[in-house]
This record gives C-alpha cells, sequence and structure tokens, in this order.
C-alpha cells in the first residue's frame, strides 16, 4: 500500500493538469484553416498518409512486445506498458505545444515558436502555411503523421533502463524529454529553417531525430540509473519469452514501411525507393548478424535474427529514400555487424544497457546517418555520386551536435525528473520486479 499512497499526489496533479488543459483546449480560440475554394489534394496521397501514419502508429505497440519478451516475467507487464504509454502522454503534449515546438516559426533555427501552433491552432485541414512544409496534404495529417515519430522515440529509450525505473518518474520523463530534446532535434532537422536542415544533412525518416537520439539518451539513462541487482550480481539475461519478440519484431518491421515510406509525404516513386530499400536492409542485416553469430561459435537463433532485422531498419531510416537498391544490402551488413560487436563489447563492461539500445538504435543509427553521406545519389550530394566530402563533412558535424545535445540535455532531463520524483524503484521493490510493485499486476495471474 505504500507505493500506492506515495504516488496519490502525483496521480492527483496530473489528472488536475489534464482537465485544466481539456477545459483550455475547449475554449482557446484557435483557428484551423480549410482549404481554400479550388485547392484540392490528390486523395491518393491522403490515403497514404492515412495508411503510413496507422503504420507507424502500431510500431509502439510492436516495441513494446519486442522488449517485453526480452524482460524477466517479474517485468513483462511494467516493460511493455512504459512503451504503450506513450501513445497517450505524447499525443497529449503534441497537441498543446510538442507541434509547435518542433514545427513553428523558426527561433534561430533551433527550436519553433511554442505559440505558433500552441493548442494546434493553424493547423487544420488547410496546406501548411509555410511554403517550406509539403503542401501536398492537409497540414493537420502533416502533424499527426509526425505525431507517431514522437510517440515511438521516447518508448525506444525505455529498453536501457527496464527494471528499475518507478513508473511515475518515467511519465516525468518522457514529458520533458520530447519538449526539451525531441522537438528541438526535429526542427533542427526537418523545419525549413532548421540549421541542419539548412546545412543539407539528410534525414529522410528520422535516423538521427529518432535512433541516434534515443540511442545516446539510453545510454545516459543507463549509467544514471545504476545497474541492477542482478547484473551487479552477473546474472546472466535469459530472453524468456522469444514469440514476443518475433511477433514485436514483426510488427515493428510491418510498420516500419509506413515509417520509411510515408516520409516522402506523398504516394510517389521515392516513397516506393524508400519501401524497398527498408526490406533490402532489414532482410539483409537479420542474415548478417546470425552468421556474425554463428563465426563467433554461436548457434543461429531467432532472437539474433529479431534484433538484427531492427537494427537493418534503425540503419537505412537516414538513406532509404536517397540512396539506389544496392546501398541499401551493405549498409543492414554493415550496421548488423558494427552493432552486433558493440553488443558483444558492452556485455564485458560494467554498463546495464538492459535491452542493447545504444549498441542498436545509437551505433546502428551513427552507421546509418554516415552511410547515407557516403551513397546517397548525385541529386542529394553523396561523395561517392559527387567526389565532393562536403555532404559527410556536415553530417559529421551535425552528429557531434546531435551527441553532444541529446546526451548533456538528456543528462538533465534525469537529473531534474529525479528531483522531482526518485527514479529509480527501491530494492524490494527491483527484488519483488516492477509489474507487481508499480501495478499491482503479473503474467501469472492474467494467464490463469
Amino acid at each position: 500500500m505504500t507505493q500506492l499512497i506515495t504516488n496519490k499526489p502525483m496521480a492527483t496533479f496530473s489528472f488536475v493538469l489534464l482537465l485544466i488543459i481539456s477545459i483550455v483546449a475547449s475554449f482557446y480560440p484557435a483557428t484551423f484553416p480549410t482549404p481554400a475554394e479550388g485547392v484540392t489534394f490528390d486523395s491518393g496521397n491522403v490515403a497514404w498518409l492515412l495508411v503510413a501514419s496507422s503504420l507507424v502508429l502500431l510500431m509502439t505497440p510492436g516495441l513494446s512486445f519486442f522488449y517485453g519478451g526480452m524482460v524477466s516475467p517479474k517485468n513483462i507487464i511494467s516493460t511493455m506498458l512504459q512503451s504503450f504509454i506513450s501513445l497517450g502522454i505524447i499525443s497529449v503534449i503534441w497537441y498543446v505545444v510538442g507541434f509547435s515546438l518542433a514545427f513553428g516559426d523558426s527561433i534561430g533555427g533551433f527550436v519553433g515558436n511554442p505559440m505558433t501552433h500552441f493548442m494546434f491552432n493553424g493547423v487544420g485541414t488547410a496546406p501548411a502555411a509555410n511554403p517550406g512544409i509539403n503542401q501536398g496534404i492537409p497540414f493537420v495529417l502533416f502533424a499527426a503523421f509526425q505525431l507517431k515519430f514522437a510517440i515511438i522515440t521516447p518508448a525506444l529509450i525505455t529498453g536501457s533502463f527496464a527494471e528499475r525505473v518507478r513508473f511515475w518518474s518515467y511519465i516525468v520523463f518522457i514529458v520533458l524529454w520530447s519538449l526539451l530534446i525531441y522537438a528541438p532535434l526535429a526542427h533542427w532537422a526537418w523545419h525549413p529553417e532548421g540549421w541542419l536542415f539548412k546545412l543539407g544533412v539528410l534525414d529522410f525518416a528520422g535516423g538521427t531525430v529518432v535512433h541516434i537520439s534515443a540511442g545516446i539518451a539510453a545510454l545516459v539513462g543507463a549509467m544514471v540509473l545504476g545497474r541492477r541487482k542482478t547484473h551487479i550480481e552477473g546474472q546472466s539475461h535469459n530472453v524468456l519469452y522469444t514469440p514476443y519478440v518475433i511477433l514485436g519484431t514483426g510488427l515493428l518491421w510491418f510498420g516500419w514501411f509506413g515509417f520509411n515510406g510515408g516520409s516522402a509525404l506523398a504516394a510517389n516513386g521515392q516513397a516506393v525507393t524508400a519501401f524497398v530499400n527498408t526490406n533490402l536492409a532489414s532482410a539483409s542485416a537479420a542474415i548478417v548478424w546470425i552468421l556474425v553469430d554463428t563465426m563467433r561459435g554461436r548457434k543461429p537463433s531467432a532472437l539474433g535474427a529479431c534484433i538484427g532485422a531492427v537494427v537493418g531498419l534503425v540503419a537505412i531510416t537516414p538513406a532509404c529514400g536517397y540512396i539506389n537498391y544496392g546501398p541499401s544490402l551493405l549498409i543492414g551488413a554493415v550496421a548488423a555487424t558494427v552493432s552486433n560487436y558493440a553488443v558483444v563489447r558492452k556485455s564485458r563492461t560494467s554498463l546495464d544497457d538492459t535491452l542493447d539500445v545504444f549498441p542498436c538504435h545509437g551505433i546502428g543509427g551513427i552507421v546509418g546517418m554516415l552511410m547515407t553521406a557516403l551513397y546517397a545519389t548525385d541529386a542529394f550530394g553523396g561523395v561517392f555520386a559527387t567526389g565532393s566530402p562536403k555532404l559527410l563533412i556536415n553530417h559529421l558535424i551535425a552528429l557531434v551536435a546531435v551527441v553532444a545535445f541529446t546526451g548533456v540535455g538528456s543528462w538533465l532531463v534525469y537529473k531534474i525528473t529525479n528531483l522531482i520524483t526518485p527514479l529509480r524503484v527501491s530494492e524490494d521493490q527491483e527484488e519483488e520486479g516492477l509489474d507487481i510493485s508499480q501495478h499491482e499486476e503479473t503474467v501469472i495471474e492474467l494467464a490463469m
């Protein structure tokens, strides 16, 4: 009962805050522009973006199964809920101010004006007022599509501190991190006035904004929260629900077609290219991961194939719309090889990144970002196509900036969160398991 009593003030505050937001939203004098007379949209583009948005949304429950299958039975529900709850939390803050911070009027190329689209003001079925943002779909559809990226990014981080974070602390963390870290990064890379966008950095669907940022935040989180008792004692981490992992991988792979293909923001040739490259890279990475494991003296495993497939998806994300088909196979193979090595090296250190978020998403994203600069077609300034190192240099500048901003910023967000409410569960709660200590639910009871 102590845990429930401790959480009452946080629950009460959150309830009142959401009630206030709802009341303000119902009376706020926001405008939702409709298309001017004679303005029409291609129905195929609109239909594809609706489907793509739905596919990206499906990735979040897919991630919950992917992560849930890798933790101990006493932490399955808590781990899956951490991914799933992001759907609700981020949807609300994106509507209120998150979208405006990412795509509002630019403040120096670093962040959007929070009042530009406060409460979705100016976000309607008409095209975006900013001509630099895609004009071929309703602006509110663009906002909805971008929301799905904002939802899954903080959920990716949860794998690094699984089995030891307090639920309410996690809620505070994802709110602060999404507003202070994710939204500015999205502005840098995807807003037409963002400084990375103007520098010419290529990030088709979020290799930098989503995966590198999540990987770096995961690395910092693992260090801030410290090691689990089982990790300190050297207990092996056995995956007990491999079918969950396989199911999660399938949902992620399926959803990734919307993640990458939808980022063309139209039903066109670039969307098709991204679609095909996504599948090729993931397939290549899944096979290479198994081969590397076998060369290291291990047996081929379903878990390895699944992790490899996801690493391939991560690595191809920044490049998929900018390269030809052949390089996608190499990007998947290189990312799987490098990430596999990083996982092995990490296991020999004291770092307790529970589900290897940094070696897979962080390292995979970095590999993909740099190889995008190398293999982008002539139209996008790729090094091999043009013979000029300019794009690679710009990507290296961006990499340093994103790692520094995300690393320092995430550390501050963790510390602020810990001041508001302790991040880590007690030793007894960790021993009992988060399913019981945080939620009073168990897999065994549900199974009965």
